[in-house]
């Protein structure tokens, strides 16, 4: 078979030319599809993000409300062994 323009070389059979409305509109398709896991990856992410920022906030306030270690004993008492040491 020859083509258009009478040239034995190439070939006009429809299994190897592909309509260029075909394969953009595949393409287009791709990309759509793209696009769609693209924002619903954007909102997870978002979401994760907004997330981690709450628990960073109540984080930072159990931190800001905590006693320090060694705060929470209760200092000894003037006659206690504890602190004849500075008495006098």
């Amino acid at each position: 078979m020859s083509g258009p323009n009478g040239d034995p070389n190439i070939s006009t059979d429809d299994d190897v030319i592909v309509e260029p409305s075909t394969l953009l509109d595949q393409i287009n398709s791709c990309l759509d599809d793209l696009e769609e896991r693209n924002d619903s990856l954007n909102d997870q992410l978002h979401e994760l993000l907004e997330s981690n920022w709450q628990a960073w906030q109540e984080f930072r306030v159990q931190l800001s409300t905590a006693t320090p270690p060694g705060e929470d004993q209760q200092s000894p008492d003037k006659d206690s062994p504890a602190s004849e040491g500075r008495r006098g």
